[in-house]
Parts: structure tokens; C-alpha cells; sequence
């Protein structure tokens, strides 16, 4: 049923625009439909995007590995809206997730319904150079993770990532850029937030999550907002760096990986809630089609173990430590890229979690940049210094 109205709102939206609107750019990679009203009154643009894989992963069983166990699945099938309202400092985007991954974590904190919104975030920029966001969008935290999908140069994110990320969350935010001098700049970007991720609609349980982020590019801005898009797919002829730094402070968190993970119910159907904070040190580097991204996380809990009222522990824990996320590739001049990637973690003992260790090589050929591309990596896992298993992924991404 939900899909079905779902499409019904995509026919009417095209039924409408070709009638009141005008086409401005019709360029693949700008926008299926990329309309402006004739009175400059507001703007839509349609962008699809559809990300297949097929994976494989062989598992080490004593002293070889077994039979790898392997699928092919629509990674990410989304429908993305953008544009502005009444005015060009009123912009807005919205990003529907219509593939299994997306929908998936239905609750009773969101009435168990699949939960189709990835963004619907509106920015105002009501000053100079402070945007005001509000809605529902990612939280400025590690670079990759606010990296889109569809700008990455190997088949998905790190452990890092899967691990640490602060994801998407329903709030307000505040950002703002300044020129320090020179190429110099600085932009720092605040956010207050419900805490619980995506899609929630049931209250809010615990308290608010609150985000802070630095960023600093001493040789200016990046060439097409680089800094967020892996790969120099535009071969910067100059250097160009950014490093980020961010804090996090989930506030009563009930979730056991602050707004992500699962809930720590105590036995009276009540939540277990504790302060949970993360930080990120993050950098980007890219010139003459080379690329560099390296990260840095740390979470930790004022109490890291869900205990009933009496003291008894549920056998919740909320996923406390640390990760190292390295990342490098050159791309060449027929616009094949090699990618190699390295990414560490370790777990508080009290996680009961080993550590891990994955070295990942990649190969990217891009046939319209990111927005037409076709790739394939290979994974090396490690768990506690032992053989743990290879995962070979390949696929292809599709955004007009």
C-alpha cells in the first residue's frame, strides 16, 4: 500500500512539473527532471538512483576456508527531491529509501511501519553565512558516513563506520562558514537532536543528543564540494585539505550505540538510559588524482552496562572503543581508480567484543563520475589476531 501511493506522488510530481515547469538542465548526472517555475518561485529536481552488489564471503573453518556463501541484492534503490522554496535561501531535500536495507528497524517507536524517509531537511540561510537546518538528515559527524553512497570508491564504508557512526537523526542544526584569511577557511556545524535515529514517532525516550564539528581547509574549498565525494575525480591541480573534528554527547541514550543499535529494555518494559559520547578526527586530501581519507573514533558510556533496578545486568552493553580508518587511491587518467583501504578496531573489555583488523583493495572504473561507475573489492578479515574470513563484492551505482 505504502508503495503504491509512494509512486502515485512520483507520477503526479512528473504530471505537474511538465506542465508548470521549465527544464533547465537535462545533463545526465544533474537530475532525471531538473525544473525552475517561470516565476523563479520554487524549484524541483527528481534524481533516482539504484545500487546493485553481489557478494561472496568465505569463512575460515579450521585450517581452510569454507564454501563461500554468496547474493546478489539491490544494495540502495532511492528517490531524491531537492531544491528551493519562495526563495533561493530556502532550500530543501528529501530522500526516500526504497530497498530492503533502507526500510528495515521497524519498532513500536515508530508504530511498525517501514520507515521510507532517509532526509526531508529544510536549510535556510537566514544570515550572511549561517545556514539553519531542520528535519531530519545526517548528523555532522565522521566524514564518510556524511560521504553519500553514491560518492564512494569502494563497495560500502568501513567498520569504523558500521561500528561508531552517528547516522541520521530528527532535530535542528546550525552551520556556518568564515574566511580566516587567504584560501583559509573554517566551518562549524551544531546540532541538537532526539537521539534515537531515524523514523522515530513515538516520544522521545531518554534525552536529546547534541553534536559539535570543526572543520578547517587551509587551502581553501575543494573543486564540486570534493571534500565530501572520495576519489580526485576532478584531479584537484592545486592541494586541498580538510580536517574535522567532532564531539557527541547523547544524552540518556537508550540505544546501544547511541541513536543506532538496538534498545536497552529492562524488564518492566522501561528503557536503561546512559550518557554515551562519541569523538571523531577526520581528514580528506586530494591533488592531481590522488586521494587520501583518514578517520579516527572513540566512543564511551557513563555506563557502559544495562543494569535492572536491582543491579542485575540485562545482558545489554552499549559498544564502547576505538577505530582507525585509513584510505588511499589513485585515480588514472582512462578514469580507473585502485583504491586500498585498512581499518582497526578495539572494543572495551567489558564489550566482550575481539578486536578487528580488514584490508580491502579496490577497483573503480567511472564511466560518468560517481553517477555511472562500476566496481568490485576484495576484503581481508581479521577477529583477535586469528583468520576470520574474505569477502570479494562487486556492483554497480546508477544516479541520474
Amino acid at each position: 500500500m505504502y508503495v503504491r501511493y509512494l509512486c502515485i506522488a512520483v507520477f503526479l510530481c512528473f504530471s505537474y512539473t511538465s506542465k508548470a515547469q521549465e527544464i533547465s538542465d537535462t545533463k545526465f548526472g544533474k537530475g532525471l527532471i531538473n525544473f525552475v517555475a517561470k516565476d523563479s518561485s520554487f524549484s524541483v529536481k527528481f534524481a533516482p538512483r539504484i545500487q546493485g552488489r553481489y557478494n561472496v564471503n568465505w569463512d575460515h573453518n579450521g585450517d581452510t576456508y569454507g564454501t563461500g556463501e554468496s547474493n546478489f541484492l539491490i544494495r540502495r534503490s532511492r528517490l531524491k527531491f531537492s531544491g528551493f522554496a519562495y526563495s533561493t535561501k530556502l532550500k530543501y531535500k528529501i530522500e526516500l529509501g526504497l530497498s530492503n536495507r533502507d526500510l528495515s528497524g521497524a519498532n513500536q517507536f515508530n508504530r511498525n511501519t517501514p520507515r521510507y524517509i532517509l532526509d526531508a531537511v529544510v536549510m535556510w540561510n537566514f544570515y550572511e553565512n549561517f545556514v539553519l537546518w531542520a528535519g531530519q538528515t545526517k548528523l555532522p559527524g565522521n566524514v564518510e558516513r556524511v560521504v553519500s553512497s553514491a560518492n564512494m570508491q569502494l563497495i560500502d564504508r568501513s567498520l569504523l563506520n558500521s561500528r561508531f557512526n552517528i547516522d541520521r537523526d530528527v532535530g535542528i542544526q546550525l552551520r556556518h562558514h568564515a574566511n580566516l584569511g587567504g584560501d583559509f577557511m573554517i566551518r562549524e556545524k551544531l546540532a541538537i537532536s532526539q537521539g534515537e535515529g531515524r523514523n522515530v514517532t513515538e516520544g522521545n525516550e531518554g534525552g536529546h543528543q547534541y553534536t559539535a564539528r570543526l572543520e578547517f581547509l587551509p587551502f581553501g574549498k575543494f573543486a564540486s564540494k570534493g571534500d565530501y565525494s572520495q576519489g580526485d575525480l576532478k584531479r584537484e591541480q592545486n592541494a586541498k585539505l580538510m580536517v574535522g573534528l567532532t564531539y557527541d554527547l547523547n544524552q540518556d541514550a537508550v540505544k546501544t550505540r547511541s541513536n543506532l543499535g538496538s534498545y536497552m529494555f529492562l524488564s518492566d518494559g522501561s528503557l536503561y538510559e546512559t550518557d554515551i559520547t562519541t569523538f571523531f578526527a577526520d581528514a580528506m586530501f586530494k591533488y592531481k588524482g590522488f586521494a587520501f581519507m583518514g578517520e579516527y573514533a572513540l566512543r564511551d558510556a557513563a555506563d557502559a552496562v544495562a543494569v535492572e533496578v536491582d543491579g542485575t545486568p540485562t545482558g545489554d552493553i552499549v559498544l564502547t572503543g576505538s577505530a582507525l580508518n585509513t584510505q588511499a587511491s589513485y585515480l588514472f587518467k582512462n578514469n580507473y581508480e585502485v583504491t586500498g583501504r585498512y581499518t582497526t578496531t578495539n572494543f572495551e573489555d567489558i564489550t566482550g567484543r575481539a578486536p578487528e583488523d580488514q584490508y580491502t583493495l579496490g577497483v573503480s572504473k567511472y564511466v560518468v563520475g560517481h553517477k555511472l561507475k562500476i566496481q568490485a573489492d576484495v576484503s581481508y578479515s581479521t577477529a583477535d589476531g586469528n583468520e576470520d574470513g574474505i569477502m570479494l563484492r562487486t556492483g554497480f551505482d546508477l544516479h541520474f
